[in-house]
């Protein structure tokens, strides 16, 4: 069975037509609604997703292992982790489970930079994304040619494994430093990214790393 686990803060303008364009490639779709202070849970329920709600704002990070955690329970053999605001398309994922299957790959990390070159806001390209790769050499000891890109698809044994403990978006390069931890296989696979908006900036990225050096060193 392939789950769509998609993290959602207020997202009413979006997460409906993301729902209904999954379904069009997955068996189920979990939405974690993070606390939004607007419709993006009744937006969901109305696609027909099945929706989880945090009472309070977690994070990204905290919303996708609730999301994970439920399809685990539900007996998923796949997991994609797909974003709420339209930047990625559903027809990347079946290629990519196939791509898993054929590796006999753990976990599979979309690519931005793998095929096509996409736009892509000069920021991102020339300051966030070198600092990401730096940050996952750095804390992950995995080198890849993206940074941090919600494309995601885990298999069982990484569901299994994977255990999210950074909230907010440290996950980003938690995850890969669990992928060599308990040594499982993965590969990078090109994906396309429609940017509607620049994400988190200079600013997120710094608390990105202040997130990951209070991770390492207080326990």
């Amino acid at each position: 069975m392939l789950v769509a686990v998609v993290p959602a803060f207020n997202e009413e303008k979006t997460i409906g037509s993301v729902v209904r364009s999954l379904f069009s490639q997955v068996d189920k779709v979990i939405v974690v609604d993070d606390f939004s202070g607007d419709d993006t849970l009744k937006m969901a329920v109305e696609a027909g997703a099945s929706v989880l709600h945090h009472e309070i704002n977690c994070g990204q990070g905290a919303a996708l292992q609730t999301g994970h955690e439920l399809a685990v329970q539900l007996g998923a053999d796949y997991v994609v982790d797909f974003d709420a605001d339209e930047q990625f398309d559903v027809e990347d994922i079946k290629p990519a489970v196939l791509a898993m299957q054929k590796a006999g790959a753990d976990f599979l990390f979309g690519s931005r930079f793998l095929g096509e070159k996409l736009p892509m806001p000069l920021s991102k390209r020339y300051i966030m994304l070198p600092l990401a790769r730096m940050v996952n050499r750095l804390f992950a000891g995995i080198k890849l040619t993206d940074g941090h890109n919600g494309f995601r698809i885990l298999g069982r044994q990484a569901l299994e494994k994977i255990i999210i403990t950074q909230d907010r978006m440290a996950h980003n390069t938690e995850i890969p430093a669990q992928i060599k931890k308990y040594n499982l296989k993965y590969l990078e696979f090109p994906i396309k990214v429609v940017y509607r908006e620049y994400g988190q900036g200079i600013l997120g990225g710094l608390k990105v790393l202040g997130d990951l050096i209070m991770g390492k060193f207080v326990k």
